[in-house]
């Protein structure tokens, strides 16, 4: 069976209440690792992956994710998994909704990494997004500020779609 890795960091509360839900619904065991402490090393030894990114700001990356990204800049995601979700706030940041999750799904295809687990942009109301492809997201965007109460069913929804890519 193939390695899934669930990557978050351990200090954001929110973050930690998703991948509960998330790594409940899994059908694989994965292992969560905390990027503010993993090494390259870590990140590599997996197949499938799931990465929480956040956004912050005005689309930003949170700065663990920026200050890691360089440990793996040079190497090559061919053949990998990767899934992705993060919150954004569609109403306070609408010109940069889940941003962080665009500029994640850049950098994993920069790699050859194969990104899964696109959702709908349908039910969201916002301006622009780096995550987004024409009628979907690069990943699972939740907005815990502004629609929390649907936050669960898209969880569900969501690990569904990644249990039939994760095998």
């Amino acid at each position: 069976m193939k390695k899934t890795g669930i990557f978050y960091s351990f200090r954001s509360v929110k973050t930690a209440q998703q991948v509960k839900k998330i790594n409940k619904l899994l059908k694989t065991e994965a292992e969560a690792v905390d990027i503010d402490i993993a090494t390259g090393e870590d990140f590599m030894k997996f197949t499938n992956y799931i990465l929480a990114v956040p956004t912050w700001f005005d689309g930003e990356l949170p700065s663990y994710w920026d200050e890691f990204l360089p440990s793996v800049e040079d190497e090559s995601f061919k053949g990998k998994n990767f899934a992705i979700f993060g919150g954004g706030d569609q109403k306070g940041y609408p010109e940069n909704f889940v941003d962080g999750i665009g500029l994640m799904t850049k950098f994993i295809e920069e790699r050859e990494g194969n990104v899964v687990g696109f959702t709908s942009t349908e039910g969201y109301e916002f301006e622009g997004s780096a995550a987004q492809r024409g009628d979907q997201f690069t990943g699972l965007a939740l907005d815990i500020e502004n629609q929390a109460a649907l936050s669960n069913e898209r969880i569900e929804n969501w690990v569904a779609d990644l249990n039939k890519e994760f095998k």
